[in-house]
């Protein structure tokens, strides 16, 4: 399959491996961490002469979250330089060497608890992430719009192989069930309701990404024939995606066949969610799904246990 639209790194990113975050994700970054230097109440005091200290990996993972540190250092430590050892995205081991910061001793030791928060947490993340790739073969895996912190988690779970699915309510149009009765208000049968608010889409402006949260097979066909319907008629090709939600493999199946029998498939990506579990993701890779999708990507994940040390010089 090409790439999902749930991919939305290049939100988040531009320039490749040389790149920088994008004006977006920068703005998010400042924000979180401009709020972790305010907690931090000054820091308290120490000497003012030049300390070297290394970022060590107490357990092996994939690292993520340069780009936050990288930010935290310039707005706010700007006398502490910073050495990587090792590249976002990449394994390091247990034991190994992540980065090395040298500057004042008070500005080393006051962006310590900071530095490490960040990285262990994002990498924490990423290395959650990549056992869940690794375990879907060719489906993908998404994480959801319950993050803990925003577009910090969103790039964690880029890092480690995932996708991060929609940034934002006004990044991709997303019909939730309690979004029928607002949209098709005096409609009681939801089928119905289905079919009509997704005969209603601004496609011009929503077809490259809808998502539209289904709850049985029946859902799941009328969203799809309404769809093809209008995209047949404009001449278009884009697919909707129709989440199969709390449906678990069987149901998602039980939609699969449905939709291929009536020769919908085509006009549809479908995602499973709801219950998702690292240890049945064989059940779901063999559902017909192109993707599942789970807050356990990121939330209530341990972190990467990291630590710094102070050279002696």
């Amino acid at each position: 399959m090409t790439r999902l639209p749930h991919d939305r790194s290049d939100l988040l990113w531009e320039g490749g491996d040389s790149g920088s975050p994008t004006a977006m994700f920068a703005d998010s970054i400042d924000r979180w961490v401009d709020a972790m230097v305010g907690d931090e109440q000054g820091g308290g005091s120490s000497a003012e002469h030049d300390i070297t200290a290394v970022v060590i990996a107490k357990q092996s993972g994939i690292m993520s979250g340069q780009c936050a540190v990288e930010r935290l250092i310039q707005r706010h430590f700007q006398d502490c330089l910073l050495s990587w050892s090792i590249k976002e995205s990449e394994i390091v081991k247990e034991g190994g060497e992540v980065l090395v910061v040298r500057g004042p001793a008070s500005e080393v030791l006051r962006c310590e608890r900071i530095m490490l928060n960040l990285l262990g947490r994002m990498s924490g993340i990423a290395t959650n992430t990549a056992d869940w790739v690794a375990g879907s073969e060719s489906m993908e895996v998404a994480c959801t719009r319950k993050t803990e912190w925003g577009l910090l988690d969103k790039w964690a779970v880029h890092t480690g192989g995932g996708l991060t699915h929609r940034l934002s309510r006004a990044d991709a149009l997303m019909i939730k069930e309690n979004d029928l009765p607002a949209l098709a208000p005096g409609v009681d049968d939801e089928i119905t309701a289905v079919s009509q608010v997704v005969a209603e889409i601004d496609m011009d402006k929503f077809a490259a990404f809808t998502v539209i949260e289904v709850r049985d097979s029946k859902q799941a066909l009328a969203a799809a024939r309404a769809w093809a319907k209008v995209q047949i008629k404009r001449d278009g090709c884009e697919k909707i995606v129709l989440l199969l939600d709390n449906m678990g493999p069987d149901g998602c199946t039980e939609a699969h066949s449905q939709l291929m029998t009536e020769e919908l498939r085509e006009w549809c990506i479908l995602e499973g969610s709801g219950g998702v579990k690292l240890t049945q993701l064989d059940k779901w890779v063999t559902s017909g799904v192109d993707l599942v999708s789970t807050s356990a990507l990121n939330r209530g994940v341990a972190p990467l246990d990291l630590s710094m040390r102070v050279r002696n010089e």
